[in-house]
């Protein structure tokens, strides 16, 4: 079984917050609340987008090799013959 990208990228993202997050409690023992979770949240935003945009791209991957493989020469000919006219 193959991990995809967009599991795995985003898994490893998470971990390194996780770190980030564990060295900053000095700033959330400060009292300073808003800026330690307003940066966690923040990347969280984006690692989920990150993950639904590597998402998004091996579906289009997966798609077009699909289109690929069952397309036939007489298909492709007729693309070229429809661009001339």
């Amino acid at each position: 079984m193959k991990i995809k990208k967009s599991t795995i990228v985003p898994l490893l993202l998470l971990a390194y917050l996780a770190f980030m997050a564990y060295i900053g409690l000095p700033h959330l023992q400060a009292g300073r609340y808003a800026y330690y979770f307003g940066i966690i949240v923040i990347t969280l935003a984006i690692i989920v987008a990150l993950h639904f945009t590597l998402k998004y791209r091996e579906k289009q991957k997966a798609r077009q090799e699909e289109e690929k493989m069952y397309t036939t020469y007489a298909d492709e000919k007729e693309k070229q013959d429809d661009g001339k006219s």
